[in-house]
């Protein structure tokens, strides 16, 4: 039985090597010359691998989130909401900070895209919305404990918090430093509700 012939490429790294290029040109700006050229490979290898851009892209992005993931973990394993809220803006501004591709995939990967790519928006559009879900979660589980006031708007603080995150990855992919960003968690942390103090039972 003969042997069919192995890809000349390492598709992971080929993946990894595509999204450094989608997080500094978005999905419309990265040109197919330039995605074969930074993976090493020609055309026809990319569309036997990959089927096209849009499945390069959508493959970069799982990459992208699932490497991630261990942020969001965390941060929702916290034992506080605000707790949680430090280590999920902490970790986001680690990866939005990254030397070799700063700026968040999320946020950049869907700039200036065309009527044809409204579908790859609207998928990040989507993930954005499962981050924001994803903290509202949290912040609802904090009112049933305590942990945050009765009333809060969880939905308007997961939002704040997500938007806060979408502005420090346009500062990010402009070059402003990680520590400059990190000063805005303490910002955010400060305007950030507080439970009032439980009542000590009576001896």
């Amino acid at each position: 039985m003969a042997v069919g012939r192995p890809r000349a490429f390492d598709k992971e790294k080929a993946l990894d090597d595509a999204l450094q290029v989608f997080l500094r040109k978005g999905y419309e700006g990265a040109s197919l010359a330039e995605l074969t050229d930074a993976m090493g490979i020609n055309p026809p290898s990319l569309y036997a691998a990959f089927g096209n851009k849009e499945g390069l892209f959508r493959l970069a992005l799982d990459r992208y989130t699932d490497a991630y993931s261990a942020v969001a973990e965390a941060a929702m394993a916290a034992p506080t909401a605000r707790e949680a809220t430090a280590i999920f803006l902490r970790g986001t501004i680690d990866s939005q900070t990254r030397k070799n591709g700063p700026g968040c995939l999320l946020v950049h990967g869907a700039l200036a895209c065309a009527e044809s790519s409204d579908a790859i928006k609207q998928e990040l559009t989507s993930r954005r919305s499962d981050n924001e879900a994803m903290l509202r979660a949290r912040y609802v589980r904090a009112v049933k404990e305590g942990d945050l006031p009765a009333g809060t708007d969880t939905a308007a603080l997961a939002r704040y918090v997500s938007t806060m995150l979408q502005g420090t990855a346009v500062q990010a992919a402009s070059g402003v430093a990680r520590d400059e960003l990190y000063d805005l968690i303490e910002m955010t942390l400060q305007a950030f509700p507080a439970a009032a103090p439980r009542k000590k039972k009576k001896g």
